[in-house]
């Protein structure tokens, strides 16, 4: 069962912030739906997809950034922090803006799942929701279980309104604001 309010939250945001502040770098905390998570420490797979997302993204738009782990504050779900693997922002969005910045701005983020018990819920659905309640246009989710890529858009009252699947090896074009055409072929080659 997930917290209904932050009174049922495990603890306050800036209890979350100092011992986020504290834990060592092998270690990713965030702070969704109330609660701590601990995010598993991606595989050489997962980087590489996240370098081939950044490459496209570069190559398409060179205005625009991709950072890796950025906090963002989705305080509009349950007073959340997430670091989702990429966040599409313009360029030098995010500088002097600190550890966890307002989702203001952002233009898409990312997520690509991992091989563990806690990814349906964390990336299948509640960051989803957090991501949607910030109001981010496009969440992009790279499921490896699948082997797909699953593109939310239309974010309004806390929800996605409109979902496309693509298989690994189709082309797939991320709509306004991002604009980018994704070759997603070399997927393919990460495929268990």
């Amino acid at each position: 069962m997930t917290p209904s309010s932050t009174e049922d939250a495990q603890m306050s945001v800036t209890e979350f912030e100092q011992i986020a502040h504290h834990t060592p770098e092998t270690v990713t905390l965030e702070f969704i739906n109330g609660k701590l998570e601990v995010k598993q420490v991606p595989d050489g797979d997962h980087g590489t997809i996240i370098v081939w997302l950044m490459r496209q993204c570069m190559q398409q738009r060179p205005e625009l950034d991709l950072y890796g782990e950025q906090g963002l504050k989705i305080e509009s779900y349950r007073q959340g922090r997430a670091r989702p693997d990429g966040a599409l922002v313009p360029r030098r969005h995010f500088a002097g803006k600190g550890e966890w910045s307002d989702p203001d701005g952002v233009l898409m983020v990312a997520e690509v799942t991992s091989y563990d018990g806690d990814t349906d819920s964390r990336d299948r659905r509640e960051k989803r929701d957090g991501y949607a309640a910030a109001g981010i246009p496009v969440y992009l989710l790279v499921d490896r279980d699948s082997n797909e890529l699953i593109v939310y858009t239309n974010p309004h009252k806390g929800a996605y309104k409109a979902r496309t699947t693509h298989a690994y090896g189709a082309a797939v074009t991320l709509p306004d604001p991002v604009g980018i055409t994704l070759d997603t072929d070399e997927l393919k080659d990460y495929a268990r």
